[in-house]
C-alpha cells in the first residue's frame, strides 16, 4: 500500500473526534505554548501558596483551590527556562492528568483556539526542549510548542508501573507482543515497563502514521499482524494521524479485521466510550493505572483463548 492510499483514505473518514482545542499561554519568554483544552479544569489569578518543607525544587508550593490541595509547578523551571518572576502577577492553570489534580504556575493567558489533530507535527528532533514538547503547530504565522505535560509531571511524581502480583502471576507463557503507540515518551515508557511484568514484548512508535506505516511494512512482507501482535495500545490524542484515525483506518483493512485494538486517554468521559464504538475500537481505558492495563491485557488473552 502507498502512502498516498492511507492518507486519502484518512482525509475522507475523519473521525468527529479529531478537532483539538489549545489553551494557548506563555511562560517569561514570547514563545508560545500549548495544552490541550480538555485537560485544563480552570484557569485563575495567582493564589497564595504555602511552600512544605522537603517538598521537590519545582513545586512552588501548594494551595487549596476547588477543595482540593494539591502542588502547584513553575512550569517554567520544569522545563529547563528560568524561574518565573514576580509570580503573583501570572496565573495558575489547573490540569487533571492520568487521575490526578495538579497546578502550574504560567505568566500570562493568550486564548483557546480550536485546530485538528493533522495539523500537528512531531517536533524537531535537533530542539533544546524536545524532551517536554510532544508536538508543534502553527498559529498566526507562529510555532506553538504544544508541551508533554506528562513529561513534566514525571519529575515531580512518578507514575507507578508496578502492577499487582495477582495479576503478573495470572499471565500464561508463550511470546507475546503488544504495540504501544504514544506520543509521550514518559507514556509510552510506563506502557513497556508495566507490560514487561507479564512477559509481553512491546513495540513502541510515537504516534498514528508510525504506525501505520509499520503495518503496511509487515503486510508488505506477509506478516499476519493479527497472530503477531495480541494487541495495539494506542493513545488518542496525537499529532498527524491520532488513535482515532489509526483505528479507523484499521478497520478498513481486510487482513486487519481481526486485530485487537485498545484506546486509552487522560481525557474521560462518554465523548470518548461513543467514539470508540464508532471509530470500531475493542476496548477504551482511561489512563494511567498499570492494573486496568494488566486486565485488559488478560482479558484479551483470555478472549483469544476461548474463540480459539
Amino acid at each position: 500500500m502507498a502512502q498516498a492510499n492511507w492518507s486519502s483514505s484518512l482525509e475522507s473518514n475523519k473521525a468527529a473526534g479529531t478537532r483539538l482545542e489549545l489553551l494557548l499561554f506563555q511562560l517569561e519568554g514570547r514563545q508560545m505554548y500549548g495544552i490541550n483544552v480538555f485537560k485544563v479544569q480552570e484557569v485563575i489569578p495567582f493564589k497564595k501558596l504555602t511552600r512544605l518543607a522537603g517538598s521537590h525544587a519545582l513545586v512552588s508550593g501548594v494551595a487549596n483551590l476547588r477543595g482540593i490541595t494539591m502542588p502547584i509547578m513553575d512550569l517554567s523551571r520544569a522545563i529547563g527556562g528560568p524561574a518565573m518572576k514576580d509570580p503573583e502577577n501570572g496565573y495558575i492553570i489547573i490540569t487533571e492528568y492520568n487521575r490526578s489534580v495538579h497546578g502550574f504556575l504560567i505568566r500570562r493567558m493568550d486564548r483557546i483556539i480550536n485546530t485538528q489533530w493533522d495539523q500537528v507535527q512531531s517536533p524537531p528532533r535537533a530542539t533544546g526542549r524536545e524532551a517536554f514538547v510532544t508536538a508543534i503547530t502553527m498559529v498566526d504565522k507562529q510555532i506553538v510548542e504544544i508541551l508533554d505535560v506528562e513529561k513534566v509531571l514525571d519529575q515531580v511524581v512518578r507514575a507507578s508501573t508496578d502492577v499487582s502480583a495477582d495479576l503478573t502471576d495470572r499471565i500464561s507463557g508463550g511470546d507475546r507482543q503488544v504495540l504501544v503507540v504514544d506520543d509521550s515518551t514518559v507514556a509510552r515508557n510506563q506502557i513497556a515497563r508495566a507490560l514487561e511484568q507479564l512477559g509481553i514484548q512491546c513495540t513502541l512508535v510515537p504516534d498514528g502514521q508510525h504506525a501505520i506505516q509499520l503495518l503496511e511494512k509487515m503486510l508488505e512482507d506477509g506478516v499476519d499482524v493479527s497472530k503477531h501482535f495480541t494487541m495495539i495500545v494506542s493513545d488518542i490524542e496525537m499529532p498527524v494521524v491520532d488513535g482515532y484515525q489509526l483505528t479507523t483506518w484499521i478497520r478498513q483493512q481486510p487482513q486487519l479485521k481481526d486485530l485487537y485494538v485498545l484506546l486509552h486517554s487522560s481525557i474521560s468521559g462518554v465523548f470518548n466510550v461513543d467514539m470508540v464504538k464508532r471509530t470500531g475500537a475493542n476496548k477504551f481505558i482511561q489512563k494511567y493505572h498499570p492494573d486496568d492495563l494488566a486486565r485488559a491485557i488478560h482479558e484479551r488473552i483470555d478472549s483469544g483463548a476461548s474463540s480459539a
